[in-house]
């Protein structure tokens, strides 16, 4: 497995090799939607760096950002090796313009206060947990090598936002009003992560991927089994927001880019 994880991006992926053009296409859009979602989640993440609530969460938080950015790194290097077109982790990180990139819109959306970055992390690291411990199991190797070592640090990331929604739903007045408020903002957001595309059918049906409605059920299961424990309320998306994966983000992925991709743009090709 480490064997396969460290080739370059130059390198075809074994598993692209029988696919149609229609289906390696949209198998490289699952990956990037994988990719772009911890890139962008652990950009936001890294804000927290030296403005954490206590020394223990700053260094924290700081960790699970490395470990979404880890997890970006090879599932972005992976979808060039699919893609086969020579574009490596750098270019498809910071060569893509906003309309490029695959990423749910819960991932880029604000820190706000320390429960709202709470919630947003409990409610995609419960997502991830069950897209993980699914595609271990996918037909593709190289992929479930990835997922196999993602779910690890997945495990911890739902355990540490899960007890600290907790901490807050059942603590005080105002940590309660928090938590809960950053629930009924992000709830609209939630749809987004079980819907399909139809071009990842094939994907489906080939077992290279898993079909991201069958993922609902264990979600909400752990998610209702959390907010019971911190006694707060389950929202109702009464407006879902939709359109990451087809490139329509918020105004908040732009101004990410812009300092994520600014140094690159600046001065491509820079080497230090």
């Amino acid at each position: 497995m480490a064997e396969t994880l460290t080739m370059t991006g130059e390198e075809t992926a074994p598993a692209a090799a029988g696919l149609s053009a229609a289906d390696r296409t949209a198998y490289v859009d699952y990956l990037l939607h994988l990719g772009d979602a911890g890139l962008i989640l652990g950009h936001r993440l890294s804000e927290w760096c030296g403005h954490g609530p206590i020394l223990e969460e700053d260094i924290a938080l700081t960790n699970i950002a490395l470990d979404l950015i880890g997890q970006a790194r090879m599932l972005l290097t992976y979808a060039g090796r699919v893609e086969g077109a020579g574009r490596d982790e750098d270019a498809l990180a910071y060569r893509r313009d906003v309309t490029d990139f695959r990423n749910p819109l819960i991932c880029e959306q604000p820190n706000g206060d320390f429960a709202m970055t709470v919630a947003r992390q409990f409610l995609v690291s419960a997502w991830a947990y069950e897209l993980f411990s699914a595609l271990e199991r996918s037909a593709d190797p190289d992929l479930a090598g990835i997922a196999a070592k993602s779910l690890k640090e997945v495990s911890y990331h739902r355990r540490h936002a899960g007890e600290w929604l907790i901490r807050l739903g059942d603590g005080t007045d105002e940590s309660k009003r928090r938590a809960q408020d950053a629930l009924d903002d992000l709830w609209i957001f939630t749809d987004e992560l079980f819907e399909p595309e139809d071009a990842d059918r094939p994907l489906i049906d080939a077992g290279l991927v898993v079909d991201p409605a069958t993922l609902r059920a264990p979600w909400e299961a752990m998610v209702d089994r959390v907010l019971g424990e911190a006694t707060l309320d389950k929202p109702e998306a009464e407006y879902p927001r939709r359109g990451g994966r087809r490139g329509a983000h918020s105004e908040y992925l732009g101004y990410i880019l812009a300092d994520l991709q600014f140094l690159q743009r600046a001065y491509p090709d820079a080497r230090w």
